[in-house]
C-alpha cells in the first residue's frame, strides 16, 4: 500500500500540469433513470441478438446523441456510425439433453442445471453423441512450462474426458509456483477448456467448488445452460473440445468414491508439481443432445468527443450493454436476467461521463466511450474491438472500465478489479487522494477479476488499463458493513432475476465514482503523456513494441 500511495504522489504532479476547467456535476438523477431503464423488464435482460439487443442499443444512441456525442464508430457508407458490427457464433442446445454417469457398476442420469451444467457445444456440430467415454482426473488442467508444472505429463485424452479443479494449485495454501492467493490466467475456466482442447480431449468437466471459483452453483448454472456465443472461428475445435461442462462437488466426490478414489487425497497430490494423471476406473459418461448454431450480429456502440489538438491519440472510457436476457426461472418464476448493477450501472456511468465532457471545454485528445456486447459471454465485445480496432491501439492512451458499481453510498474508498501493473493505476490513485479516496486494492484476488471485465481484452495487446471499482468502506457503516452488501450482492443476484433496480439504492457512490472517473480521463486527454506497464508486467512488451508510433 505504502508503495502504491508513493506512486500517487508521484503522478501528482503530472495531474497538475493539466488542471481541467471547472468540473461539470455528475446528475444521480440521470444516473438512476439510465439504469431504470436498462433494467427494466422491457430490456429482457439485454441479451445479445434479441429484441433486447435492439432497444438497448437505440436507448443508448439516443442518450449519446443527445449529450452532444459525436457517432465513434465504424464507416458505413461513407459515414461515421455509432457501431460497430460484432459477428458472433451463438450456440444452443435444442430438445432433450441425455446425460449419464457410470461409475461402480451403476450408471445414473444427471440433471441439467443441478447436478451439472453442460454448455452448448461450440465446435459447428448439429448433435453431440458420446457413448461411455472414459473419464481421467488432471488436477487443474495446468500446463505451464515457464513454471516447470504439468498436468498432463503426456496422457492421451483422446476420447477421454478430462476432469478438473477450478482455480491454480496455490489456492488452498496461499503459496507456491502460481503467486499465492492471486488467480493467474491459469486457474480461470476459460484455459481449463482451451488447454483441454489443445490436449486433444474429447470432453472437460470442471468441478465446481465455491470458494475457488468466487461464486456459488446459481451463477454456474445461469451462465453456462443458456445460450453460448464466441468469436468466429475458422477452427473452433482448436479452442473448443466437443464437450464443456461444469459438475457440482458432492457429485465428483461421489464418482471419485465409486472408482476407488478419494477426492480431497488427490486435490491434495493436484498442488503439487508431482501430480500424474489418475484414470477413474470404471468410470464413464455418455452425452446426447442436439446444437442449433449460426452466425448473428451484435454490435459494439460508440460515442466520441474529437480531440482539439492531438485527435489522433485516444482515451476510451468502456462498459458492457449486455446482460444473460431471458432463461431459466429461480424460485419466484422470474426468467428476465435484469443486470441492473451487473452491468446497467457501468453504462450508466459511461453515458453520465458523455455528457459531462460534452458539457465541458473540448480535451486535446480524443475521448471515446464505448459500450460493449457479449462481456458475460467471455468479454467478446470487446475481444472483437481489440482485434479490430476503430482506433489505433497503438495511440490509444488507456482503457478505464467501468463494471458493477456499487448501489450501497457514498464510501471512503475506490478499488479496481485485480489490480493493473501500470501507471494508469498511479493516475486513479493520486485522483482519488484529490477527492479524499484512499485506495484499496481487490479484496479477493484469487477470484481472478482482472481476467473477467473487458479491459482485459486491450491489456493483452499492450493497451494499459483498469477496470473501476468502488471500495467497500462505506461512509454509511463502514467497511464491514460493505463488505456484507457486496458479498449478499454476488450469492443472492449476481447473475440470476433478483439483480433488479430497487428504489431503495443510494447513489451518492456513484456520483463520486464518476466524479474520479471524470478527473483521470480529462487528466489523460489533456496531457501529453503515455502511461506505460511495469517493469515486468506481462503486457509490457506488446506495448513496448509500438513506442516508435508514440510522440
Amino acid at each position: 500500500m505504502k508503495q502504491l500511495l508513493l506512486a500517487a504522489l508521484a503522478a501528482a504532479p503530472l495531474l497538475a500540469a493539466a488542471a481541467p476547467a471547472p468540473q461539470p456535476i455528475p446528475d444521480p438523477a440521470r444516473l438512476t433513470a439510465d439504469v431504470k431503464v436498462l433494467a427494466s423488464d422491457a430490456f429482457e435482460g439485454r441479451g445479445p441478438a434479441t429484441t433486447g439487443e435492439d432497444k438497448t442499443i437505440a436507448y443508448l444512441i439516443q442518450q449519446m446523441e443527445a449529450a452532444g456525442l459525436e457517432p465513434g464508430g465504424e464507416i458505413k457508407d461513407g459515414k461515421r456510425a455509432w457501431t460497430q458490427d460484432v459477428p458472433l457464433a451463438r450456440f444452443e442446445i435444442r430438445g432433450p439433453l441425455r446425460l449419464d454417469l457410470t461409475a461402480g457398476g451403476r450408471a445414473d442420469p444427471l440433471a441439467q442445471g443441478q447436478q451439472i451444467a453442460i454448455r452448448a457445444t461450440q465446435t459447428n456440430v448439429d448433435r453431440v453423441a458420446i457413448k461411455d467415454a472414459p473419464l481421467v482426473f488432471v488436477g487443474y488442467g495446468v500446463k505451464a512450462p515457464e513454471r516447470g508444472w504439468d498436468d498432463f505429463k503426456g496422457v492421451d485424452l483422446k476420447g477421454k474426458i478430462a476432469v478438473v479443479l477450478i482455480n491454480d494449485p496455490d489456492f488452498e495454501t496461499g503459496q507456491g509456483d502460481f503467486g499465492g492467493k492471486a488467480m493467474t490466467y491459469y486457474g480461470r475456466w476459460t484455459y481449463k477448456f482451451e488447454e483441454g482442447a489443445r490436449q486433444g480431449a474429447l470432453g472437460v468437466l470442471i468441478v465446481h467448488e465455491t470458494a475457488p471459483a468466487s461464486y456459488g452453483w446459481e451463477t454456474v448454472k445461469n451462465s453456462n445452460t443458456n445460450a453460448q456465443f464466441d468469436i468466429v472461428r475458422p477452427d473452433p475445435a482448436r479452442t473448443h473440445p466437443t464437450l464443456e461442462g461444469w459438475v457440482q462437488r458432492d457429485v465428483a466426490v461421489d464418482l471419485f468414491k465409486r472408482s476407488g478414489l478419494d477426492f480431497e487425497a488427490l486435490k491434495k497430490q493436484a498442488q503439487t508439481r508431482g501430480f500424474k494423471p489418475v484414470v477413474l476406473a470404471g468410470a464413464s459418461l455418455s452425452a446426447d443432445y442436439a446444437v442449433d448454431h449460426k452466425v448473428i450480429v451484435s454490435h459494439n456502440v460508440l460515442g466520441r468527443l474529437t480531440g482539439a489538438k492531438r485527435p489522433d491519440e485516444t482515451v476510451i472510457y468502456s462498459a458492457h450493454w449486455d446482460h444473460l436476457g431471458v432463461g431459466a426461472p429461480d424460485a419466484r418464476g422470474d426468467r428476465i436476467y435484469n443486470g441492473a448493477v451487473d452491468n446497467a450501472t457501468g453504462v450508466a456511468a459511461l453515458l453520465e461521463l458523455g455528457r459531462m465532457f460534452a458539457a465541458a471545454p473540448r480535451t486535446e485528445r480524443t475521448v471515446v466511450f464505448m459500450s460493449v456486447t457479449a462481456e458475460e459471454k467471455y468479454l467478446l465485445g470487446s475481444e472483437y474491438y481489440a482485434a479490430n480496432p476503430i482506433y489505433p491501439l497503438s495511440k490509444t492512451v488507456g482503457d478505464v472500465n467501468m463494471d458493477m458499481l456499487g448501489v450501497w453510498g457514498r464510501t471512503r474508498d475506490i478499488s479496481t478489479f485485480g489490480g493493473a501493473e501500470n501507471d494508469l493505476l498511479d493516475r486513479l490513485i493520486a485522483v482519488g487522494v484529490a477527492h479524499g479516496l484512499a485506495y484499496t486494492p481487490d479484496p479477493s484476488p484469487e477470484a481472478g477479476h482482472f481476467y473477467r471485465s473487458d479491459h482485459f481484452s486491450l491489456s493483452k495487446r499492450g493497451v494499459p488499463a483498469l477496470s473501476f471499482s468502488m471500495g467497500d468502506d462505506l461512509v454509511v457503516g463502514g467497511r464491514a458493513v460493505g463488505a456484507a452488501k457486496r458479498n449478499a450482492y454476488n450469492a443472492q443476484k449476481y447473475h440470476q432475476p433478483g439483480d433488479e433496480w430497487s428504489p431503495d439504492w443510494d447513489m451518492g457512490g456513484q456520483v463520486q465514482a464518476v466524479s474520479v472517473l471524470y478527473d483521470l480521463g480529462r487528466g489523460l486527454a489533456q496531457s501529453r503523456d503515455w502511461p506505460e506497464w511495469k517493469a515486468g508486467a506481462e503486457f509490457k512488451a506488446a506495448r513496448d513494441a509500438t513506442a516508435g508510433e508514440r510522440r
